[in-house]
């Protein structure tokens, strides 16, 4: 996560970045501002635990921490599903960027809240 917000931190200071469209531009800082907030999310839980270790909030530190990296999964799944498009966009265009980026939502969908409530619901 941290690498690809890195990585979206330097994309407007290339050369084709002023090639793009004023739509893609915008695609572009949704994705950057959702990797943002997906790293926050994804780190906060190793603040949480250095602010308060040994101090009796183990209870609270567990129940942060999972809502934390919850919404931080959540946050980079539609992270990724948008670079998908923006990339596709870049590249194709059109509907080929609509599609990829819905196979992608899809795919993190399935991958890590489908598979997961299948399990927990034949236990």
């Amino acid at each position: 996560m941290q690498i690809l917000t890195g990585f979206l931190l330097t994309v407007p200071f290339t050369q084709r970045f002023v090639d793009l469209s004023q739509f893609q531009k915008n695609v572009y800082l949704a994705v950057l501002c959702g990797a943002v907030f997906a790293t926050g999310l994804i780190i906060a839980p190793v603040a949480f635990h250095r602010t308060l270790f040994r101090r009796g909030e183990k209870e609270w530190l567990v129940h942060a921490a999972n809502w934390s990296a919850r919404g931080g999964l959540a946050a980079l799944a539609l992270t990724m599903a948008g670079v998908v498009f923006l990339v596709f966009d870049v590249v194709i265009g059109g509907t080929a960027s609509v599609v990829s980026g819905s196979v992608a939502m899809v795919f993190f969908t399935v991958l890590w809240a489908v598979f997961p409530l299948l399990r927990r619901s034949s236990d």
